[in-house]
């Protein structure tokens, strides 16, 4: 898949929604509404310059995000064969390549409203959470992926208008490790250079 369809798919994680009032069914339903909140507030929060918009809701979404589970997950098959060291820089490049590409939309979606419809429980403690933007806009169907089966609920995946973007990412990089003979250091640099456009 092209980075500008993830992308457009990566912007909806970080709107900046206002919640709409649901009775809360499951932990994941209020911890999708609540954190959908606080990004919010982050987001305009005028008081702070851009940069240290950027730099709270950074720190907010690695809060509730699994980015490291999210990365090994995108590896397939080739997370077995890489080195300790190599696993770690190519997370960092990760987390540092969506943060990058989430900031650089987030400022699209301000005023929209997002209303949870519903969920399922996919397996214990793994949580499908429905919601709908509405607003300003084209309303969008947004599903959050939630695990309640640790210390804290945690966002690891989430898909725009049925297309979940943990699948989208898989494809794209495990081709460029087939490409490249399964070659963590590869796809890092890959990762970096996307960050850098």
């Amino acid at each position: 898949m092209h980075r500008r369809h993830l992308l457009a798919g990566a912007a909806a994680l970080t709107l900046p929604f206002a919640y709409s009032a649901h009775a809360a069914a499951n932990p994941a339903e209020e911890f999708v509404g609540t954190n959908i909140q606080t990004g919010f507030d982050i987001l305009n929060d005028r008081s702070l310059s851009s940069q240290e918009r950027g730099s709270h809701f950074a720190s907010f979404l690695l809060g509730l995000t699994d980015l490291r589970r999210v990365a090994q997950f995108l590896l397939g098959r080739y997370a077995a064969q890489a080195s300790p060291a190599d696993l770690d820089a190519y997370v960092a490049a990760y987390q540092d390549y969506v943060l990058s590409v989430y900031q650089s939309y987030f400022a699209r979606y301000a005023g929209q409203t997002l209303h949870v419809r519903a969920s399922r429980e996919r397996a214990p403690g793994d949580y499908i959470v429905n919601t709908d933007s509405v607003g300003g806009g084209q309303p969008m169907q947004i599903d959050f992926r939630v695990r309640t089966d640790g210390p804290k609920p945690l966002l690891v995946d989430f898909a725009v208008e049925g297309v979940w973007l943990s699948l989208a990412e898989r494809d794209q990089f495990i081709s460029v490790l087939a490409q490249n003979n399964g070659d963590i250091k590869a796809l890092t640099a890959h990762l970096r250079a996307l960050e850098q456009r």
